[in-house]
């Protein structure tokens, strides 16, 4: 197994997935939908949103897979983020990276995988969205890689839609502080 390697800009990427303030923050329908969406489209029995921390992948939106997170060191979205473009496995145990993979030699047994950054507009890639499947699928085609990279955009849009709803509420917060503060001075 090759653990993956990490990005030469590792410390900034992880500071920008931190500012997010994403990791193991509740369930949200708008990155649900992205996998909801995912599974069904690729006929895939799980589909995740997997964010790559320090030492973990965290998974913000997961269908057909019971656990929340997995070590970074087996992660094939460790990998994945490494790479500009999708990152296709057509059978991991056929892969010298994957073949003794713990994930591959026991459940979720994993043989077919592919993976869209998440890139964010500064460059930082954050995460995947990835198909996974107990299932060899020798052919994943350009058009469904294209399919894939729009579901990375989706789940882009939905980090973008968050980040927008905690500044609203930021300024909510602080315009009840100011009212309070002039209510209590005595200023209408």
């Amino acid at each position: 197994m090759k653990s993956p390697d990490l990005p030469p800009d590792e410390p900034y990427r992880l500071q920008a997935l931190q500012s997010l303030a994403l990791l193991d923050s509740d369930q949200d329908p708008d990155f649900d939908d992205v996998v909801h969406l995912g599974s069904r489209l690729f006929d895939v029995p799980t589909c995740l949103v997997s964010l790559i921390d320090r030492d973990r992948q965290w998974f913000k939106a997961r269908v057909g897979l019971d656990v929340a997170e997995t070590g970074r060191d087996v992660s094939f979205c460790g990998h994945a983020i490494l790479r500009d473009d999708v990152m296709v496995v057509p059978d991991a145990s056929r892969d010298e990276r994957f073949h003794d993979n713990p994930l591959v030699t026991g459940a979720p047994f994993i043989r077919f995988y592919a993976g869209a950054p998440i890139r964010l507009p500064n460059g930082y890639v954050i995460g995947t969205v990835c198909l996974i499947s107990p299932e060899p699928r020798e052919i994943f085609g350009t058009g469904q890689q294209a399919l894939l990279v729009r579901l990375a955009g989706m789940a882009l849009n939905a980090v973008a839609v968050r980040a927008l709803r905690r500044e609203v509420d930021d300024v909510g917060r602080a315009r009840d502080r100011l009212l309070r503060a002039l209510e209590i001075a005595g200023r209408p």
